[in-house]
């Protein structure tokens, strides 16, 4: 049996009050088998894998006229504020940042296409965060979690696998658009592309072999490496940091700058969008949730996710900070599973990744330089894993196979987590009525059903 493992001697001397004691007692690091410099790793692979947030978000939101250097400040604000809190209530190894996909439609659809200036669509934004901490301490999100069969959890999770390794390799280039396939790969004779194919078999050989901070060290690696690959723009794959620090500002254009009037002076405009944000981000946090904790194992033995009142409202929570400080919904980041690979598994990962971003504030030039190519194979592996829990499933028995492999491979050639998490809700409700098991179809399955086709048609009016 591993060290880690072992029970504790019951005659053992209490734990002395040290700094690592105290932290042990916070978090119950010794309870969940890790360590302080284990979740410390674990945060600072966390934070490798997301760190490109802090340019992508503000390079987005930017084109809906606010100022790109406030975004950063914000963005970085909200990531620690976010992550400080789950870290603190909910003891989870998750991290929180603005969320990638609602600054799409916040700035693309919201303000572009509709022509709501931003101020207001800020308010929308923070008006959701509302809706959801009712949500969140009302406990309808955690028994939602908790009801959900295991056959759609397991469905979920290797759904996420499936998504994060299709956007970890398209975001490399190593899986373009092709007319007449629609996707394939990248060519060989990219150097981009070559620098991927060697982290997906670095990664895993690094894994394999145990070697500590096996992705994080990947990871590095391959930025360094970056250095001296030409990439398709004539620039190499990885940047020069324009500089080693950047004083942080604080975000004077975007703090407090949500016009509410604008907001209930337009609310029948705003309503379906108001309903497509709270289904985007309430199954978007409870897909998270469920592949999160299941790759950690942290749920319990009846499913339920430990803690998930506590990490609901905090997601909820930050998705009102992240508006008034001038940023759309934030919420909690698929990739923390790579943190929960380096071993992390307790609120002190989350707690390093808000450190992390502390200091981003003032070296985010050096942090933005990591490349997609860098981060792809750790995520690649990551998605690997999250399919483990196939084979707890039978899947000769259609009505477990059918939801799963519709949940996978809708979210992943629609790119959309909701798009497969309803077709898959929605055919475990069919298969389970012909089969004659309807009674023993949880309501709250029956309830996200009709959600989940309310959805649809909102979704389709919308775009």
């Amino acid at each position: 049996m591993d060290e880690m493992t072992k029970p504790q001697d019951a005659s053992a001397e209490p734990a002395p009050r040290t700094a690592t004691g105290l932290l042990d007692r916070t978090f119950g690091l010794t309870e969940r088998g890790t360590s302080v410099g284990r979740e410390v790793m674990a945060g600072a692979t966390t934070f490798a894998a997301m760190a490109y947030i802090i340019a992508v978000n503000p390079a987005i939101m930017s084109n809906a006229g606010m100022d790109r250097a406030d975004l950063v400040s914000a963005t970085a604000l909200a990531a620690i504020v976010g992550s400080v809190m789950m870290g603190l209530w909910a003891n989870l190894p998750l991290a929180v940042a603005p969320a990638m996909g609602s600054n799409v439609i916040f700035t693309y659809v919201i303000v572009k296409q509709m022509g709501m200036p931003w101020q207001g669509a800020l308010a929308m934004v923070g008006f959701t965060g509302v809706l959801f901490l009712i949500l969140s301490l009302s406990k309808l999100r955690e028994k939602v979690a908790k009801d959900v069969p295991e056959a759609m959890k397991i469905g979920i999770q290797a759904a996420v696998g499936t998504l994060i390794v299709f956007i970890a390799l398209r975001g490399a280039g190593f899986v373009v658009q092709n007319p007449s396939t629609y996707i394939a790969m990248g060519s060989l004779r990219s150097p981009p592309v070559l620098l991927t194919l060697f982290g997906l078999l670095l990664t895993p050989v690094l894994v394999v072999r145990r070697v500590p901070a096996a992705l994080i060290l990947s990871i590095a690696l391959v930025t360094v490496i970056g250095f001296f690959v030409p990439g398709g723009n004539g620039k190499m794959v990885t940047s020069v940091p324009s500089a080693i620090m950047s004083w942080p500002r604080w975000p004077t254009s975007t703090f407090m700058a949500l016009d509410i009037g604008y907001l209930f002076s337009h609310f029948v405009v705003a309503l379906p969008l108001l309903f497509y944000f709270l289904c985007a981000e309430f199954f978007s946090t409870l897909g998270t949730l469920i592949g999160v904790t299941g790759a950690a194992n942290l749920r319990k033995p009846d499913g339920s996710i430990p803690n998930a009142t506590a990490a609901f409202a905090t997601d909820a929570t930050a998705s009102i900070v992240g508006p008034l400080l001038g940023t759309s919904v934030v919420t909690a980041y698929i990739e923390s599973i790579t943190g929960v690979q380096a071993g992390g598994r307790t609120g002190l990962t989350s707690l390093t990744v808000a450190g992390f971003f502390c200091l981003a504030l003032f070296f985010w030039p050096i942090f933005v330089i990591i490349p997609p190519q860098a981060t792809a194979p750790a995520l690649v592996l990551v998605g690997v894993l999250m399919m483990q829990g196939l084979a707890r499933i039978d899947m000769t028995d259609l009505g477990n196979a059918v939801p799963i492999v519709l949940t996978l491979l809708v979210t992943v050639l629609t790119n959309n987590l909701i798009n497969g998490m309803a077709l898959g809700t929605l055919s475990y409700i069919a298969l389970e009525v012909a089969v004659g098991r309807r009674l023993q179809i949880p309501a709250m399955v029956w309830g996200l059903g009709v959600v989940f086709i309310a959805c649809a048609i909102v979704i389709s009016q919308i775009f």
